[in-house]
């Protein structure tokens, strides 16, 4: 049941961004284990990823279920100043978006936090020349 619950949540979580009006256009998926080519990433990526289910019991008939789940966005880079301002720009759009809106499909899941880490990696710019950064966002599901 626990895992359903996170699978809720990250198709709750894949829906809202793709519902969503945003500076740039793509289409968010929903992945166990992301994984792409160099020669892909010259396309904008948005993966969601459920990441983790933390369960603390409040009474006999009660139980919190905190679900994390990742939304990785990658893509390779020139990178001058403008275009990565503009992938940094819409990860805090995916982040506002997620911040003020209920989940699509799942309306009873409560965001009770929000964490980008990496804001964006220093060593795929270094290494790749690729912009990557991921928020975790946790929902809070009552069963």
């Amino acid at each position: 049941m626990t895992d359903s619950i996170l699978l809720s949540v990250a198709d709750g979580v894949t829906s809202l961004i793709n519902l969503a009006t945003l500076s740039q256009s793509f289409t968010a998926v929903r992945y166990y284990q992301p994984k792409f080519d160099l020669k892909e990433m010259d396309q904008l990526h948005v993966s969601v990823v459920p990441r983790s289910i933390s369960e603390k019991r409040l009474s006999r008939a009660l139980t919190a279920f905190d679900c994390a789940v990742d939304v990785g966005v990658q893509q390779r880079s020139s990178m001058d100043q403008l275009s990565l301002d503009g992938l940094s720009n819409l990860v805090a759009e995916i982040a506002e978006v997620l911040r003020n809106n209920l989940l699509s499909g799942f309306a009873e899941a409560r965001l009770v936090e929000l964490v980008r880490d990496p804001v964006f990696a220093p060593e795929h710019l270094d290494e790749l020349r690729q912009f990557t950064s991921v928020i975790r966002a946790t929902y809070r599901v009552w069963r």
